[in-house]
C-alpha cells in the first residue's frame, strides 16, 4: 500500500507547476502571436533568428507551460505532466547552449531555475504525488 504524499510535497508540486506555467505560457504566446519587432524589444535574439524559428519556439514554450499544468489539473492523462517536465528540461538545456553560444550568460541562471522546477515536477508526479486519471483512484492504479 502506498503512503499518502505529504501536504507540503503536494503544495510544492502545484506551486512549481503554476510557476513554470506562468513563465512559459506568456513567453510562448508572445513569441507565437506578437510581431517580431515587438518581441525583439523584450527578447534581443528574436530579431536575429528566422521568424519560423521564433514561432516554433513559441509553440514549444506554450506546449511546455500547458503540459506542465493542464493534464494534472484536469486529471485527463495526468502522466503527460511528467513528460512535459522532461521535455521542458530538454528545452532549457538547448536554451542554455543557445544563449552561451551568443554570450548571453545572464540568462543561464533562469534556465537553471526552470530546469529545477521541471525536474521537481517530473520526479514528484512520477514518484511522490502522482495524480490518478479521472474515474480512477490511486489504489486502483
Amino acid at each position: 500500500m502506498m503512503s499518502s504524499p505529504s501536504k507540503r510535497i503536494r503544495i510544492g508540486l502545484w506551486l512549481a507547476q503554476i510557476l513554470a506555467a506562468l513563465v512559459y505560457v506568456p513567453a510562448g504566446a508572445m513569441k507565437l502571436f506578437s510581431p517580431v519587432a515587438q518581441v525583439a524589444t523584450q527578447i534581443p535574439w528574436a530579431a536575429d533568428v528566422p521568424e519560423l524559428f521564433l514561432r516554433f519556439i513559441g509553440v514549444v514554450d506554450l506546449s511546455a507551460g500547458l503540459g506542465l499544468l493542464l493534464p494534472a489539473l484536469t486529471r485527463i492523462a495526468p502522466r503527460l505532466t511528467i513528460w512535459a517536465g522532461i521535455g521542458s528540461t530538454a528545452l532549457q538545456l538547448c536554451a542554455i547552449c543557445f544563449h552561451i553560444s551568443r554570450g548571453e550568460y545572464f540568462v543561464v541562471p533562469m534556465n537553471l531555475v526552470i530546469i529545477a522546477l521541471s525536474l521537481f515536477v517530473s520526479w514528484g508526479r512520477a514518484k511522490k504525488a502522482p495524480i490518478s486519471p479521472r474515474g480512477q483512484s490511486l489504489s486502483a492504479a
